[in-house]
């Protein structure tokens, strides 16, 4: 039997905190980010690009929410070459958290290369409003805001540098025996080799938290390059059954692929980025945030998203470091095979450090250091849920799976957290500059006795 000895939270809360009542289940924000990224698992959207797509479709929802309410400042004063939309409709005439439900879906929905399957969600929103009893005045002019909203938007997001990767010359892996290649089993080429050209959302410039220079390549075996290397394949021989659970609760590549004989398997799972949404709700909803910090939560995680996976692929492919199973194959054993399957990408810095210990900082700031939740994103996958006492122990936690994982370096894990902790520092810097303040000012960790 469970009993909850204490929720001793000394709260002090500003007036977009927590809620005096639950959200109503129709403007509950977590399953409509997941239907994004049920789209993006079906479109096997890249992890850089899901952090985008995510970004974009909450800033309308953001900027709905600000225009409704004094206490969320505009963002048009720390985002890049961004003027907020201007909603000609009076609020009395719609109603603004259903506005911004819908704009989530329908910015998804013009977005995404498969974004057509949201025209199911959203007409089962719509259907549930009218379940409910709201007014179809109310629901027509709440969409059609949401429809001038998500047009800004997605005119915006066009100027951002996406619409010119395709034109890039394509990547060729460079010559040389410290450099990425395609790994097995399918050889997929460099994803997103040009992803620093993308506009950063509070960052100056991709650069801007370039890490430290990765341990210089060598096959000396008296190296300290090499013992890097040992280490990884030493370690993914012993692995214990947390390890392995670890390992596989924060693999989170969108595209596996397993082969069994003539036959190639692909197997789609959520992005990092997208597992780190999902956190982003769950924990919402534990802290019983009202649906106004709810949005801004989901808003400056998947801005910070953004920044983190600018600036993490610009070192990928400065430096483009070799992979320890390329490196492992050829200098230490033919046959080894790491648990994990290597991502198509080059290794310095790990974007799971950079990203997670980033995303942990801005998630700190609002919520507390402290803050214990269960995890269940990747209940979907079968994967067991596991239990955190604060997001710098998830962020902690989700970079060192890489080793387990067999996919990372010592180094570019640690210097991954070091530079994903700056990027989190000038996001959260950047975020009290907006005027935003924590949710739960001073929070000490919840005991629950068993």
């Amino acid at each position: 039997m469970k009993s909850i000895i204490a929720l001793s939270l000394l709260l002090c809360t500003s007036t977009y905190g927590q809620s005096k009542k639950p959200i109503e289940p129709y403007f509950q924000v977590q399953p409509v980010i997941f239907s994004l990224s049920t789209v993006m698992m079906h479109d096997v959207i890249n992890p850089p690009a899901a952090s985008r797509f995510y970004s974009y479709a909450l800033l309308g929802a953001y900027e709905i929410v600000a225009q409704n309410n004094s206490s969320t400042p505009p963002l048009s004063s720390i985002i890049k070459s961004y003027t907020a939309p201007i909603i000609n409709v009076p609020a009395s005439k719609y109603n603004y958290r259903i506005a911004a439900v819908y704009c989530i879906l329908e910015t998804g929905k013009r977005m995404l290369p498969s974004g057509y399957m949201l025209e199911v969600e959203e007409e089962k929103y719509i259907q549930t409003l009218k379940r409910n009893k709201i007014s179809q005045t109310v629901i027509d002019s709440s969409i059609a805001v949401a429809v001038q909203v998500a047009e800004s938007i997605v005119n915006y997001a066009k100027t951002d540098g996406y619409g010119k990767l395709s034109a890039k010359l394509r990547y060729t892996p460079s010559k040389g025996d410290q450099y990425w290649y395609p790994t097995p089993p399918a050889y997929i080429e460099a994803v997103e080799p040009n992803w620093k050209t993308i506009r950063p959302m509070l960052m100056d410039s991709s650069n801007q938290f370039a890490p430290v220079p990765a341990v210089s390549f060598s096959k000396d075996s008296n190296s300290a390059f090499y013992k890097m290397a040992v280490e990884v394949y030493e370690i993914s021989k012993n692995l214990t059954p947390q390890q392995l659970h670890i390992a596989s609760f924060w693999d989170c590549n969108p595209f596996v692929v397993n082969t069994s004989g003539h036959m190639a398997i692909g197997f789609k799972k959520i992005s990092p980025g997208g597992h780190w949404m999902n956190i982003t709700g769950i924990v919402a909803r534990k802290a019983g945030l009202d649906f106004n910090s709810v949005i801004v939560l989901h808003t400056m995680v998947s801005i910070t998203l953004v920044d983190a996976f600018i600036s993490c692929w610009d070192e990928k492919y400065r430096s483009n470091r070799i992979r320890p199973e390329t490196y492992i194959n050829k200098y230490i054993d033919i046959k080894w095979q790491p648990l994990l399957q290597t991502p198509p990408f080059p290794e310095y810095t790990s974007g799971h450090s950079v990203i997670s210990t980033a995303t942990a900082e801005v998630l700190t700031y609002f919520l507390g250091d402290g803050f214990s939740y269960t995890d269940n994103s990747e209940d979907f996958f079968d994967i067991k849920p596991r239990s955190f006492t604060s997001f710098r122990q998830a962020a902690a936690e989700a970079s060192l799976s890489r080793l387990y994982g067999g996919i990372h370096f010592r180094d570019g894990i640690e210097n991954g957290v070091a530079q994903g902790l700056a990027i989190g520092n000038f996001e959260v810097k950047k975020i009290r500059e907006l005027g935003l303040k924590p949710f739960i000012m001073n929070a000490t960790k919840q005991n629950v006795k068993k």
